[in-house]
C-alpha cells in the first residue's frame, strides 16, 4: 500500500517508526526513586554526603500539638516549616529538613512529619 511518496513496507519508514516509538517509550518510563526519601533510619551523619537522619527536621519533638488548633500553637520564629492545608496546591519534593504540618479545614493539627 502506498501512501503519497512513501511505501509502508520500506524498511527505512519501519526503522524510523521503531525508533520514533522506542524513544516515546523510555520517555514515558519511571525512572526508578529519583528524589524519594530514604525507607528506615539513617546513621550516617548530615553534611557529609550521605541521606539525614529519619528525622532530620525534628518533627518527633513536635508530635504533641497533634489534636491541638494551629491558632492555639506557637511556633518558634526559626522553624522550617510548612502548613498544608486541605486542597491547597503544594510542591512534592522532599526536603527531608523541612516540617510539614498537616492541618484539617477547622486548623486542626492531624499530623507533623518531615518533608
Amino acid at each position: 500500500m502506498k501512501l503519497g511518496r512513501f511505501c509502508l513496507h520500506n524498511g527505512r519508514m519501519n526503522r524510523l517508526i521503531l525508533t520514533i516509538s522506542l524513544g516515546l517509550v523510555a520517555a514515558c518510563t519511571n525512572p526508578g526513586t529519583v528524589g524519594a526519601p530514604p525507607e528506615g533510619p539513617v546513621s550516617e551523619e548530615p553534611g557529609l554526603g550521605g541521606p539525614l537522619p529519619e528525622d532530620a527536621c525534628g518533627a518527633s519533638g513536635y508530635q504533641g500539638l497533634v489534636g491541638k488548633n494551629l491558632a492555639a500553637v506557637t511556633l518558634p520564629d526559626d522553624l522550617n516549616a510548612r502548613v498544608l492545608r486541605p486542597g491547597q496546591v503544594v510542591t512534592m519534593e522532599y526536603l527531608p529538613e523541612r516540617m510539614n504540618i498537616d492541618v484539617d479545614k477547622t486548623g486542626a493539627i492531624q499530623s507533623v512529619r518531615c518533608g
